[in-house]
């Protein structure tokens, strides 16, 4: 019965969409010192990040559970199923933030005293389409606290090389997540609920998202520079612009069919791809100059 309960949950917070934050939390950690961290380092720093991210999902279905009672897209999660309770949901957020608590405890004294920060951050997110169509730039603030937040936990300081590192990540999330926004355009109208597609239309909505994709990895090549980072990390973010026009080759105002293909699939690659060039570029630092 318990496995059977932590099994619905996992696939209600859908925990393997961690794959989005977690390889960026990855970049920022290794690009602090261009070097690999330890391995304390990088195991509080998964553990935050399963932390943050879970408390963060949860929250946002229990604020969001009548909304998604009501959307034909959703009405088949757990929490409107009647699967899980609101209970049980709440004992999970609290057994995150003490996960994430302890991490950043672990890490270093400014990591540890931004942690309320990091929750306000979380916590607002799920109660901005009530009321701003900029809903979509408070998600990518949130995933973009990540490289940002492996920076501070390391190094215990900010500096501006994750500032732009954390603010590619949120044009980035911001950009597919208007993409996703598109398959609730009618239903968000409806209820009176805001995002960019219910605000501006859906062609606009995905000329605002070719917008968000294309500062996103110019923050990452300004980052990079910044940090002199070499030749792999640089074919990372010509690579990420590859999958970025492909992803918007996928969706037209009138065929959002793919929009699924575009969020998860191409987006999860995406972030697994820059890891692996800023982890190759410290092991082979090849220099162009």
């Amino acid at each position: 019965m318990v496995f059977s309960k932590l099994g619905i949950f996992l696939n209600m917070i859908r925990f393997e969409h961690t794959l989005f934050a977690l390889p960026f939390a990855y970049v920022g950690a290794f690009l602090t010192e261009m070097k690999i961290p330890s391995a304390h380092d990088l195991l509080y720093i998964t553990l935050a990040m399963a932390g943050a991210r879970t408390a963060a999902m949860s929250l946002n279905r229990i604020i969001d559970r009548h909304i998604d009672a009501r959307n034909p897209r959703t009405a088949g999660r757990a929490l409107p199923r009647g699967l899980i309770s609101v209970s049980e949901v709440w004992l999970y957020v609290f057994l995150s933030l003490c996960l994430l608590f302890y991490a950043s405890y672990q890490l270093s004294p400014l990591a540890f005293r931004l942690f309320p920060v990091a929750v306000l951050v979380l916590l607002i997110y799920s109660y901005t389409k009530r009321f701003s169509w900029t809903c979509h730039l408070f998600l990518g603030a949130a995933l973009g606290l990540a490289p940002l937040g492996s920076w501070i936990a390391i190094s215990g300081r900010v500096d501006l090389a994750p500032v732009l590192l954390a603010l590619g990540v949120l044009f980035w999330v911001a950009g597919f997540d208007i993409i996703y926004a598109c398959d609730d355009y009618e239903f968000d109208r409806k209820e009176g609920l805001c995002s960019i597609p219910a605000r501006f239309g859906i062609k606009r909505a995905l000329a605002i998202s070719v917008f968000s994709h294309v500062v996103a990895p110019l923050l990452f090549l300004a980052a990079g520079l910044i940090l002199n980072a070499g030749a792999l990390y640089l074919t990372g973010v010509v690579l990420a612009v590859g999958i970025l026009i492909y992803q918007h080759t996928l969706v037209r105002p009138d065929d959002l069919s793919r929009a699924g293909i575009a969020f998860f699939n191409l987006n999860g690659m995406l972030s697994v791809i820059m890891f692996l060039f800023a982890f190759l570029d410290i092991l082979y630092p090849l220099h162009l100059l």
